[in-house]
């Protein structure tokens, strides 16, 4: 499955939050690293999965989603 990666701000601009909103409040809180977002040959920036966080935003977390992925 081919997967669609947004930096931050692309992220921000298409959900409609601040980019500092998703850094400070939404990262490790409700996007968690490996499910949601990765660092791409663990360097420092941060490529979200837009398929996943998608998911989460119309489905919400659940202990089920957390194990599955």
């Amino acid at each position: 499955m081919a997967y669609t990666y947004l930096t931050t701000e692309e992220l921000s601009s298409t959900i409609k939050y601040d980019a500092r909103v998703i850094r400070e409040q939404l990262k490790d809180r409700v996007l968690f690293e490996g499910i949601h977002y990765i660092r791409p040959f663990g360097g420092r920036k941060i490529l979200f999965i837009w398929e996943r966080v998608e998911e989460e935003m119309l489905n919400g977390i659940t202990t089920e989603s957390l194990l599955l992925k």
